[in-house]
């Protein structure tokens, strides 16, 4: 994520840009995480304020101005628990309330004071009754009621991916698949990176190279052995569990307090999202995988407040990320810092790492803005007032929804599901639709999706293998229970005309991936993250 917005804030100031990605776009931590851009409710307990003002500032620009195609209110309750009855009982419930009533207020407040609090609704204060009528499967006993408040959420990959090609619509050269493997020097100074392509070695030279590795930034350290760093990242790894939303009842999402951090139950369409796990990760940082004590540690704390409880059978995806977190004093990873560090340790070489996907944007504008300080005159950054692709008219193309659904030939909901995805660039899709009715038909195995957003994600977002399409383009490889398997014959007969595919090269990628499906699956089986990291290992993909 940060890399494509150091793209798209560079390449908006007029700069030459290159964004070199070593597999696929947010085919890293940016496409496994809660889907949630938010303050961070819970820094407000570690005094944490100017890092909560600023990602409540991102947050108001995201869901008012740049990308309201994306990025929306989802309301959560924080639930209160009741204590034992007697005046001391009662004491404790008004403290609960006002505790955490303070806490959503100052959230409320910090939203206003940046100018973009009303994107959102403010808290509001909820009886036991109440907040049964928002969540019945919440259980009764012990609730004293809730607050209720609004964050955004977002799909992580798309917005990844429509940031990308924000960036590449101003010039930026987007290249994935390409490994950075060294950098380029003369004496203390970097001129450039050495990259692969899979298929051999070369150079690529640049007045300032910027390394937004995220829990990959100990192997650029390791490039500079005469070079002070001046931090460390450390992986922590979230898992998420998502289940049908039949499994669950409720309106609303859940954030509710463990021993170490917080738990979230995110409404998802017709899913929810449960997570998230927070612990040490020293694996495998390309696919970190979950294991059976993450999933036993979600349900286990989920069921601790549901009056039916949810079992592995109602499980139909698990995910897992690694967050990259500035290493502190501190030995729990809950503790350590999300705010973000740019370093310059050789002369022509910025290290940006740390912070939080909502902040992407504030990362991106301060490494350009290091990285201006050589380059000559250089114009401010303008990425504030930048719609990202798809932002511009969106609102009227969704006013007008009912009247393309009637001329493409396609439901209302069709419509709906493409305009939350793509904004206004869904004219695009329904280009590919009129051209060619088949197109229209849904996917096997994930009837919400059309054909023609396989077609879309090959032709117009960079995805060259079923993976790219099914994990990221789209989610069917955590939303449905086959994880992607009943659709990958479809999706890749569909992307072989468009990438050339031969009949061998289709039957290869189907097996590619259904070894990636069951690799996964046998991880989540293993009782521990070194057993769970070597059944992932059986599959890379």
């Amino acid at each position: 994520m940060t890399g494509a917005g150091a793209a798209l804030d560079a390449a908006s100031r007029g700069l030459r840009v290159a964004l070199i990605e070593a597999s696929d776009l947010a085919s890293g931590t940016s496409s496994r995480s809660s889907k949630l851009i938010h303050g961070g409710l819970r820094y407000l307990e570690q005094l944490e304020f100017p890092l909560v003002h600023e990602a409540l500032r991102e947050r108001g620009l995201l869901t008012t101005r740049l990308a309201p195609h994306l990025v929306r209110p989802v309301p959560f309750l924080v639930p209160l628990p009741a204590e034992q009855q007697g005046v001391s009982g009662v004491a404790r419930r008004a403290w609960h309330r006002v505790y955490y009533g303070a806490g959503v207020a100052l959230y409320d407040a910090f939203a206003g004071i940046v100018g973009h609090g009303r994107g959102m609704p403010l808290h509001r204060h909820l009886t036991q009754a109440g907040t049964r009528r928002l969540f019945p499967s919440l259980r009764e006993e012990g609730l004293a009621g809730a607050i209720r408040y609004y964050d955004g959420q977002v799909d992580d990959a798309r917005f990844v991916v429509t940031v990308a090609r924000t960036a590449a619509s101003l010039g930026a050269a987007v290249v994935t698949g390409v490994r950075a493997v060294g950098l380029l020097r003369q004496a203390r100074e970097v001129t450039g990176v050495r990259v692969s392509d899979g298929t051999g070695e070369f150079d690529v030279r640049a007045r300032t190279v910027v390394a937004a590795t995220g829990v990959w930034s100990g192997d650029v350290s390791s490039w500079l052995p005469d070079a002070k760093i001046g931090f460390r990242v450390r992986a922590s790894k979230g898992v998420h569990l998502v289940v049908p939303r039949s499994a669950i009842t409720g309106e609303v999402g859940l954030i509710l307090r463990t021993a170490t951090s917080v738990l979230f139950v995110i409404p998802w369409g017709g899913h929810w999202i449960i997570g998230t796990t927070d612990t040490d990760w020293a694996l495998d940082r390309d696919h970190p995988a979950a294991s059976a004590k993450d999933i036993e540690y979600l349900l286990s704390h989920v069921n601790a407040v549901l009056d039916r409880p949810i079992g592995l059978s109602d499980i139909e995806g698990v995910y897992a990320g690694l967050r990259p977190l500035l290493s502190g004093e501190s030995d729990s990873t809950s503790a350590l810092s999300r705010e973000h560090a740019v370093v310059e340790p050789l002369l022509g070489l910025l290290l940006v790492a740390g912070g939080k996907f909502t902040t992407y944007r504030v990362m991106a504008q301060d490494v350009i803005d290091r990285a201006a300080r050589r380059l000559g005159t250089v114009r401010a950054s303008g990425t504030a007032g930048l719609p990202l692709l798809g932002a511009d008219g969106w609102q009227a193309m969704w006013r007008d929804r009912a009247d393309l659904a009637r001329r493409h030939g396609l439901s209302a909901g069709a419509i709906e599901h493409l305009l939350e995805r793509y904004g206004t660039l869904t004219t695009e899709l329904l280009a590919l639709i009129d051209a060619d009715a088949a197109l229209k038909e849904p996917l096997p195995g994930a009837p919400e999706h059309l054909s023609a957003e396989v077609v879309y994600a090959v032709g117009h977002e960079g995805a060259r293998h079923l993976v790219d399409v099914l994990s990221r383009r789209t989610r069917i490889s955590f939303e449905t229970a086959h994880r992607g398997s009943a659709t990958a014959r479809r999706a890749a007969e569909l992307m072989a005309p468009v990438l050339g595919w031969d009949a061998a090269t289709v039957e290869a990628e189907i097996a590619r991936y259904l070894s990636h499906v069951e690799a996964e699956r046998e991880s989540q089986r293993m009782p521990d993250d070194v057993a769970a990291d070597a059944a992932r290992l059986a599959a890379t993909v």
